[in-house]
């Protein structure tokens, strides 16, 4: 859609009272809901060991103890 169809349809739905700008949210959502694809078994599991590499070399209860003192000022 460009940029001129983008503002128009937002003039439009400008215009609809709050109930129907509802109605048309749920509409939307459904509509790119059946576009886009779901990934098949998503797990959180997959983040498993993400950013580890951040981690390396330090010390968990130094760290801790760094951002309490932090808290306090």
């Amino acid at each position: 859609m460009s940029t001129t169809g983008y503002r128009e349809a937002l003039r439009h739905a400008q215009r609809l009272t709050p109930a129907e700008q509802l109605e048309l949210l749920q509409e939307l959502a459904a509509l790119v809901r059946r576009q886009v694809p779901a990934e098949a078994g998503q797990s959180i599991m997959r983040l498993q060991g993400l950013g580890k590499a951040v981690w390396q070399g330090v010390d968990a209860q130094e760290y801790i103890d760094q951002e309490r003192s932090l808290w306090n000022g």
